[in-house]
């Protein structure tokens, strides 16, 4: 139900397609994650926006996703199908963050002339000062967030129109915004979206400058569906999983698919699935929210669970979804080397199917981090230290009875005279030397 065929497939080849769905919950980024994308664009991050992809850059951002979608689309005309490929970057940035200097990332704080009070507060005074937050205001550029322009262009058509036009940005046509020679700007109908068309290959610059008080607020596009999904009960043995589903519609419900790929070690039971509607004013019931489950168990060290739940939150309501789950016991070579910090949950992606004209649009919740049952991984140590303790003392004790031959005190003391020996060892060094000084008298 979540996902389905994009692009243009015969009726042939439908029956013929399988559906491959994979997770990882956590990856370390690195600057080798950009590269292989870098690769596929046609300027190879060396001119047009992909200039701007810098990993050290992109990777400190407070959030940021990449995504390559790949689906054939066949012309009218009966000629061959191609393959189109969108690649898509998003980045949430922290202005004050993205313009510090690489050499000097250390934060300090600001001047005091440099900061800006508020003096609406009871207790502002000359020596007390409450900042006011002035991200949504600060003035920026390519060059200052980026740490490089835009340099050059690289177009994808050569038509004149939208897809030709590479910077776009949301903002208020009555702000001012700079922009380095050559750059054909576009303002849209609307009053709050603009495009720059750039030309040659010259570098691209853009400045943002601090807003006027007179100049209306770029509105912003409310979301479809909230979502948050946290764990919930306690111990090592079971928990639960609950996702808070809001609708922000004041007039319209909103209809979805939520589906959940769990690892093999969370065992759901799904008897325990439960939709509770906190807005009690609301016209439906809460046994018609779910309109469709699909519920996949999973098989031990094999494949984890697919749940997948169409339901539907009524408008200006929050519906809170949750089960059960049992926590199953690991191997002990299954843990990874940070045991204790947890295994990372993938997280849920719902699909939004409302309007039925509009495309499906996917979200996706934060992942979560599960803590198993773990054993103390310094038993092992310790049972090998005295095991080897042990095993030593035991070789030892019996190589000796076996090599070594033990005989009377008596014995020993007829066969071996200590004293008897020394005396010979005595007369023959002094023999030797008595023999050596006639020899030299001899000489003289």
């Amino acid at each position: 139900m979540s996902f389905q065929p994009s692009g243009h497939h015969s009726n042939s080849t439908i029956p013929n397609l399988h559906l491959l769905h994979g997770t990882l919950p956590r990856e370390p980024v690195c600057t080798e994650n950009l590269t292989p994308f870098l690769k596929l664009l046609p300027c190879k991050g060396k001119a047009g926006i992909s200039s701007l992809l810098d990993g050290h850059k992109l990777f400190d951002a407070s959030w940021q996703s990449m995504a390559i979608d790949v689906r054939p689309v066949c012309p009218e005309n009966g000629s061959e199908c191609i393959l189109e490929i969108d690649l898509t970057v998003d980045m949430v940035l922290d202005i004050e963050r993205s313009k510090r200097h690489r050499d000097n990332p250390i934060p300090r704080p600001r001047p005091v002339e440099d900061l800006i009070c508020d003096g609406s507060k009871p207790y502002a005074a000359d020596d007390l000062c409450y900042p006011l937050d002035s991200a949504f205001d600060q003035p920026w550029s390519l060059s200052e967030v980026f740490g490089r322009p835009i340099k050059g262009s690289c177009p994808l058509t050569e038509d004149y129109g939208e897809d030709s036009e590479a910077v776009c940005m949301n903002v208020s046509n009555e702000r001012e915004v700079y922009t380095s020679s050559g750059a054909i700007e576009h303002r849209y109908p609307g009053g709050f979206f603009r495009c720059y068309k750039l030309t040659g290959d010259a570098e691209f610059d853009l400045v943002v400058p601090k807003s006027q008080p007179d100049v209306p607020i770029t509105p912003l596009d409310h979301p479809r569906l909230y979502a948050e999904r946290s764990f919930t009960g306690h111990g090592q043995e079971r928990g639960g999983v609950q996702t808070l589903l809001t609708n922000p519609s004041p007039d319209s419900a909103v209809e979805f698919v939520y589906l959940e790929s769990l690892p093999w070690f969370m065992k759901t039971y799904l008897h325990t699935l439960r939709v509770k509607l906190d807005n009690k004013g609301a016209s439906s019931d809460e046994d018609s929210l779910i309109k469709e489950i699909y519920y996949r168990p999973a098989l031990d060290r094999r494949r984890g669970t697919q749940l997948e739940v169409r339901m539907l939150v009524p408008a200006a309501s929050t519906v809170t979804l949750s089960y059960d789950f049992e926590k199953a016991v690991l191997r002990y070579t299954e843990y990874p080397p940070d045991a204790n910090r947890g295994f990372d949950v993938a997280p849920a992606i719902i699909k939004i199917t409302t309007p039925p004209d509009s495309p499906p649009l996917y979200i996706r919740t934060t992942s979560l981090l599960l803590a198993l049952p773990t054993p103390d991984f310094s038993m092992p140590y310790n049972v090998i230290i005295l095991t080897s303790t042990v095993m030593a003392l035991a070789f030892g004790s019996i190589f000796n009875l076996l090599v070594r031959r033990f005989v009377g005190a008596d014995e020993a003391g007829a066969r071996w005279d200590l004293r008897a020996l020394k005396g010979r060892v005595v007369g023959l060094v002094g023999k030797l030397r008595r023999e050596r000084v006639g020899t030299e008298a001899k000489d003289k």
